[in-house]
């Protein structure tokens, strides 16, 4: 089994932490500048990281999907962190759902500047609001309302899914200091319980902190 996965992204950080969080033997694959080559696209043809391919040739992508697969194939020591309990387990589903249709699409517009894309001041804004409004409510007041992770007393993949994707909003200086201090306290216990990927985590940190595009310091 491998694993392709871009070191930056916080998409694949997340399956590379439960990689190692679980000790799976899992060749590790820096798929940086590759996803677009002929033989990856011909694995898989979404382009995408992080991507897990099996030793018959089978291909899973999507990090929650990713994730979900990984743990399940842990057997016990996947438990800790995809419970089999099915309150549990269904918790942790319906947040990664909301991740993914709910929360993470207001990153693009915020974030990706770090990674050259556009930078439409206005559209990040509207975003910006949208996760103080909305998202950042149902994150403080639901998810960690009696819990220091998502529904749990530790972390599980659905942390995974959400704590290392906040850093996209240090991207915008401005925007960071207006996320409330529970979120960032949030996401610092979720990325310090994952220290073997420190340095991945970092990275994506560093790039986020330095970006200089042109309207990084924009303001709200």
């Amino acid at each position: 089994m491998k694993l392709h996965y871009l070191p930056p992204s916080a998409n694949s950080q997340s399956s590379l932490a439960v990689v190692r969080e679980l000790g799976l033997d899992c060749e590790l694959e820096n798929c940086y500048g590759k996803t677009r080559e002929p033989a990856f696209i011909a694995m898989n043809p979404c382009h995408c990281a992080p991507t897990v391919e099996l030793d018959n040739g089978i291909a899973i992508w999507e990090s929650n999907a990713v994730m979900r697969y990984l743990c399940n194939i842990a057997g016990e020591k996947g438990e800790k962190l995809y419970p089999s309990d099915p309150v549990k387990r269904a918790q942790i589903d319906l947040a990664m759902d909301w991740r993914q249709t709910s929360y993470y699409p207001c990153l693009p517009a915020i974030g990706y500047i770090v990674f050259g894309m556009d930078g439409d001041t206005e559209a990040a804004k509207a975003k910006f609001e949208e996760l103080q409004e909305k998202h950042f409510k149902v994150l403080m007041d639901v998810f960690l309302k009696d819990t220091k992770f998502i529904f749990s007393d530790t972390p599980t993949i659905a942390d995974l899914a959400v704590a290392p994707t906040l850093t996209l909003i240090m991207a915008r200086p401005k925007f960071w200091e207006a996320v409330p201090q529970k979120v960032k306290d949030y996401r610092t216990s979720v990325l310090e319980h994952f220290s073997h990927t420190k340095e991945e985590f970092g990275m994506l940190e560093h790039m986020c902190t330095t970006c200089e595009h042109e309207s990084a310091n924009d303001g709200l």
